[in-house]
């Protein structure tokens, strides 16, 4: 076959792809065996081989989503039920097993509830092609199927997902071009939650040498908060949260018991705690084996200090959720105090904030105390524990403003992944960058993409490691810098404030 029709040899058997714009291109790509039938919430298990050619130019269908932002009509045929979900796709500059070029892996976002390989802002071939890396991207399984603790079933399956994804990766990733020995993990949200969980995971270690996590949310579970949670999953649907009585149902209704849970998290509030105060019950469970500690405690102990890792946020993290609930310029003192006194570190202190930041209204406080709690704390200690614990961490913010939906949405959360990729148009990257001209957004985005393949092909970032002494960071803008951490008032906020795993309260 030629340039047009390449093929590569797995352990699993031949694949052709198809040529696109000087690339090898393959989709859909099977790592694991369906998780379905006899295998349903179980941990993936190596996918069998096909003897022939198999044709590898689609993505595979995506896992069961949440009805967020229309998700789910992407996840409603009949490929979906079949469960063929666990695939991955691979962009390659130089397919043959001696160009050994850098490899990056993407892990999606999506709150641990939407998420799939085949969105079009995930496309890999610009940051292949012009950084000269083998890029891989993969679906793993989210909400129910993925995360939910379940009687019978491993926790955390989603990340197992990620796991065998990997091991695929450093046993065929030679015959794509790619080098099995640099490869570096990344991730956006909880992609970035995923990324943090697998460097404190012992089966993870040794399948990726670096790692890039974009915008880390705080939240990981107990075991004990994660079996209450399953079990008003399955009261949902008058069901136990067990293996045998979950198999019963078809993958497809799973995600609506997880939203209807999720539309009405207050009731549980004595219970969740501040988890009764968002409206996303989905994450990952710290239940000592998978996840034996949270990333934050696993990497102050060294978990990571062979792995190098950058890691950082956006400035204006929760700005898009205040667009999207229709509360940009709604948010009253009520709801500001409120937010502060679930979310502030010292419960119940609302002065903190207040006299940290002396000329914030409402909107900026309530604004600034979630931005903190989701994202932005958890990254930057996220940082801080890697340091402590031998390692080498990079540190970055972005601080650009997206033009989209007139300017309003600042440097928001989910900025960062279409300058990462370079994909600027359509989909998501239209609602946060506008329909163009995109020069400053181009600029940008040669700036994430020479600084993620440089450091993923052994160069470095471009910016100094931080410390705990100078506390250096790159800010992504139009004026790119190292500077000290800009955001030092939330910073000493959140000193003393230890991130760890929500609690089951009562």
């Amino acid at each position: 076959m030629g340039a047009d029709e390449p093929e590569v040899r797995t352990t699993a058997g031949v694949l052709r792809g198809e040529g696109q714009a000087g690339l090898a291109v393959f989709r859909g790509i099977p790592f694991a065996e369906a998780p379905v039938g006899a295998l349903r919430f179980g941990a993936p298990r190596p996918v069998r081989g096909w003897d022939g050619v198999r044709k590898a130019v689609a993505y595979g269908p995506p896992p069961p989503q949440s009805a967020a932002f229309g998700m789910d009509a992407l996840s409603s045929g009949d490929a979906v039920g079949a469960g063929d979900w666990l695939t991955l796709n691979v962009w390659t500059p130089e397919p043959g097993p001696g160009a050994g070029l850098p490899v990056m892996v993407w892990l999606y976002g999506g709150a641990y509830t939407i998420g799939m390989s085949g969105l079009p802002e995930y496309d890999g071939g610009r940051l292949a092609r012009e950084g000269g890396v083998v890029v891989v991207t993969l679906n793993y399984r989210v909400g129910i199927e993925g995360f939910a603790a379940i009687e019978g079933a491993p926790a955390n399956r989603g990340l197992l997902d990620q796991v065998a994804a990997l091991e695929w990766v450093r046993e065929n990733i030679r015959a794509f071009g790619g080098d099995p020995d640099r490869v570096t993990v990344f991730g956006e949200s909880a992609g970035a939650g995923s990324v943090a969980a697998l460097l404190a995971m012992p089966r993870a270690r040794g399948l990726f040498g670096r790692a890039v996590a974009q915008s880390v949310p705080g939240t990981f579970f107990s075991a004990e908060l994660a079996a209450d949670i399953a079990g008003a999953f399955a009261a949902e649907l008058g069901l136990r949260p067990t293996v045998d009585d979950l198999s019963t149902v078809d993958p497809r209704r799973l995600p609506a018991a997880a939203d209807a849970v999720g539309a009405k998290t207050e009731q549980f509030a004595e219970r969740w705690g501040v988890l009764g105060h968002t409206s996303i019950p989905i994450a990952p469970v710290v239940d000592g084996e998978v996840l034996p500690v949270a990333p934050w405690e696993a990497l102050a102990s060294g978990a990571g200090r062979d792995v190098e890792l950058v890691v950082g946020h956006t400035r204006d993290e929760y700005r898009l959720f205040l667009a999207l609930g229709g509360m940009l310029g709604e948010v009253t003192e009520d709801q500001a105090a409120e937010a502060l006194r679930v979310f502030a570190p010292a419960a119940g202190d609302t002065a903190a904030y207040r006299d940290a930041f002396p000329g914030a209204g409402p909107e900026e406080l309530y604004e600034l105390v979630h931005s903190d709690w989701l994202f932005r704390m958890p990254s930057l200690h996220l940082a801080e524990a890697q340091v402590a614990g031998g390692g080498r961490a990079h540190l970055y913010e972005l601080t650009w403003g997206a033009p989209g939906m007139g300017g309003g949405l600042g440097a928001c959360h989910g900025l960062d992944v279409p300058l990462v990729f370079g994909n600027l148009s359509g989909g998501l990257p239209a609602m946060l960058l506008g329909e163009g001209p995109h020069e400053e957004a181009e600029e940008l985005s040669a700036a994430f993409r020479t600084a993620w393949t440089g450091f993923a092909s052994g160069h470095g970032p471009g910016w100094p490691a931080y410390d705990l002494e100078r506390r250096l960071v790159r800010l992504f803008d139009t004026s790119p810098a190292v500077a000290a951490y800009p955001e030092e008032a939330s910073r000493g906020l959140w000193r003393e404030h230890v991130f760890g795993t929500l609690p089951l309260s009562g």
